[in-house]
């Protein structure tokens, strides 16, 4: 088969989304015999010279903005791919609405539908077509990859996909250098929060938790904010330079690829009190690491972190930080949790995943065809 793979959320800085689809390539790949070409579209981006190698797929670059491709797919289902990228047997899209195709069979990927509940919290374009496009896609697709029993239980349930069509792949653990080989709860270690500050991750509560620790005299660790900041986080960055969170918390923005090791060996604790999780990668990088938890209670976080830590309701100040304190203060906890995050992380694995997708990308072409 000729598989075509929108790989542009992975073409800048690869947060949750792009490293899942990153992964998932590099994994498939290097098991199955199958051409697979990794789309890339900007205006001002490029790929990376050894991306191919990397990979293991031949690199398409256009340079075509993405907004303006977005609209043309999302609104006017224009252009077909194959005019882009020639022939093809599957187009898998990354996000939940189909790439147009003129005889390939049509995947999407859907993680979570917070835009569904939340379209107030999510970016113009995401608002402007998502809700308004994604039941009818996702019926319309050959297949959908999701990467949760929760998120297959969505799409079945708000969109009416059956069940048969829909094909759950986790992301696999990560292999650390140092880390993984037993607890990482270094007694200088700091509380960490790994990922892109928008309102869905409900940093606002953490903040309010943290200064909560403050005002009761705990004497918490510094709470480390790593991630790239959206427009809509002015405010927590403003207010993590004022009493009494200044000097306290410390925001690094975006963490690459080879710095990230060390970010988490940093870490005491990994907190994500997120209102909605697709899947939720920081915390299997952290499990993998041998760092406990204390995740939200919602979305998929329960699935993924079972007993590898605290399950707290995002919206209780109090419980996460009673949760927190109880994470950097009792070492009984965080051992065990974190040895059981040891053990949750090995049950995670590219290969399974990328046999899942074979078998989604098989049984697409043939109900194509």
């Amino acid at each position: 088969m000729r598989i075509l793979v929108d790989y542009r959320s992975a073409l800048r800085q690869r947060t949750g989304v792009g490293e899942y689809i990153h992964q998932l390539v590099r994994a498939y790949t290097a098991v199955h015999r199958d051409e697979v070409i990794a789309f890339t579209s900007s205006w001002k981006d490029r790929p990376a010279p050894d991306l191919s190698a990397e990979i293991g797929a031949r690199v398409i670059d256009r340079r075509i903005p993405v907004r303006v491709l977005n609209y043309l797919w999302h609104r006017r289902e224009w252009p077909p791919v194959e005019m882009l990228a020639g022939e093809i047997d599957v187009a898998h899209s990354a996000h939940p609405l189909l790439l147009p195709a003129r005889h390939a069979a049509q995947i999407v990927t859907i993680h979570d539908l917070f835009f569904l509940s939340n379209a107030n919290h999510a970016g113009a374009e995401i608002r402007r077509d998502y809700p308004a496009l994604v039941a009818t896609h996702a019926r319309r697709a050959a297949a959908v990859i999701t990467s949760t029993q929760y998120g297959k239980s969505q799409v079945m349930q708000h969109l009416g996909v059956a069940e048969d069509r829909i094909h759950v792949c986790p992301p696999g653990a990560p292999s650390w250098r140092t880390l993984g080989r037993g607890p990482n709860v270094p007694a200088d270690g700091c509380l960490l929060f790994v990922g892109t500050l928008e309102p869905r991750k409900n940093v606002g509560v953490l903040l309010d938790a943290y200064s909560t620790l403050l005002t009761r005299g705990a004497s918490p660790p510094q709470l480390v904010l790593a991630g790239r900041a959206t427009p809509t986080a002015a405010g927590w960055l403003e207010r993590i330079t004022r009493a009494p969170l200044a000097g306290h918390v410390r925001h690094l923005g975006y963490v690459p690829d080879d710095e990230r090791e060390a970010l988490y060996k940093s870490a005491r604790l990994l907190v994500m009190p997120s209102l909605d999780e697709g899947f939720g990668l920081p915390a299997l990088e952290a499990m993998a690491a041998g760092i406990p938890l204390v995740v939200s209670s919602r979305g998929s976080l329960p699935e993924v972190v079972a007993e590898a830590g605290e399950l707290v309701d995002p919206a209780d100040t109090a419980a996460l930080a009673d949760a927190l304190e109880r994470g950097f203060r009792d070492r009984i906890w965080a051992l065990r949790a974190a040895e059981a995050g040891l053990a949750r992380a090995q049950q995670f694995t590219w290969a399974a995943s990328a046999a899942t997708l074979h078998r989604a990308y098989c049984e697409a072409a043939q109900r194509r065809r």
